[in-house]
């Protein structure tokens, strides 16, 4: 039961960066006034950019993954506006903001950027590592090519069955190994070591990324054209995009962040 507890208490503290931005959804659903001209949008700019100064001062956050997540924002952004756009419309931005690009509001980069902060967080505080990792550069061509057809997919025909597919066939074997420890000094780590198989974790991940979607398009944060005159839970369809992200934002942490050593094993520097 104890391994249980810090287990779950390791996952929220990965998790730490997400859980306060939706925290921050929800406690501004209903603000649909303006302070000065300041819209909600733009307060919640300021709110994801004091979490992140907040997680560096004090250390819960190194400067290397400032890094990891400042290159997905960037990768995020470029995507927001491509399917915001009105030809596109994927989906809008319903509220008004003075800090935007287009029709995107500049805190919507961090919504993506928590993620790739859950991924660096959670391999160094389980002291996470890989065995039978596929070689970098099958994966980054999986990451790459699951990028560019969020671009793609609507001008010629949608590759993602596809990349599910080489997915499977490079990830099959890979395991993730971890351990379990107190706080956040690797020095505690316990001396069992615990294992995963990759795939079904990555799948879990995404569903939590799902249910987490569904909370901020209930809080009116963004909308998805069936959602405008009367929400609804997001389609499952969309799982498939956020196992995609996840490994675009994996392969981005391990580029910046990791080693491999012998044997396909990947672990963090």
């Amino acid at each position: 039961m104890n391994v249980i507890l810090r287990s779950g208490a390791l996952s929220l503290a990965s998790a730490l960066f997400g859980i306060l931005l939706l925290l921050a959804f929800v406690l501004t659903h209903q603000m649909s006034w303006s302070i000065a001209g300041i819209y909600r949008y733009d307060v919640l700019l300021a709110y994801a950019l004091m979490i992140q100064v907040f997680l560096v001062y004090f250390k819960l956050e190194t400067p290397r993954e400032v890094w990891v997540i400042a290159i997905f924002h960037i990768l995020a952004m470029a995507m927001e506006l491509f399917l915001t756009h009105p030809k596109i419309g994927s989906w809008d931005y319903p509220e008004q903001a003075i800090c935007k690009i287009a029709n995107v509001p500049l805190f919507a980069g961090f919504m993506y950027s928590a993620v790739g902060s859950f991924i660096a967080r959670g391999l160094r505080l389980f002291n996470a590592s890989f065995t039978n990792f596929p070689s970098l550069i099958w994966v980054g061509l999986l990451a790459v090519s699951s990028y560019v057809n969020f671009f793609t997919k609507f001008f010629v025909p949608d590759i993602r069955n596809i990349l599910f597919l080489a997915s499977v066939v490079l990830f099959w074997k890979t395991k993730m190994f971890f351990q379990i420890h107190n706080g956040n000094n690797l020095q505690l780590c316990d001396a069992k070591q615990y294992q995963l198989p990759f795939l079904p974790l990555l799948l879990f991940l995404a569903f939590l990324v799902w249910l987490a979607e569904n909370i901020a398009t209930f809080a009116n944060i963004w909308q998805y054209p069936s959602q405008e005159n009367l929400w609804h839970m997001v389609g499952w369809g969309k799982l498939g995009s956020w196992y995609l992200l996840l490994i675009l934002s994996l392969v981005l942490v391990l580029v910046v962040l990791g080693k491999s050593t012998a044997k396909g094993r990947w672990q963090l520097i």
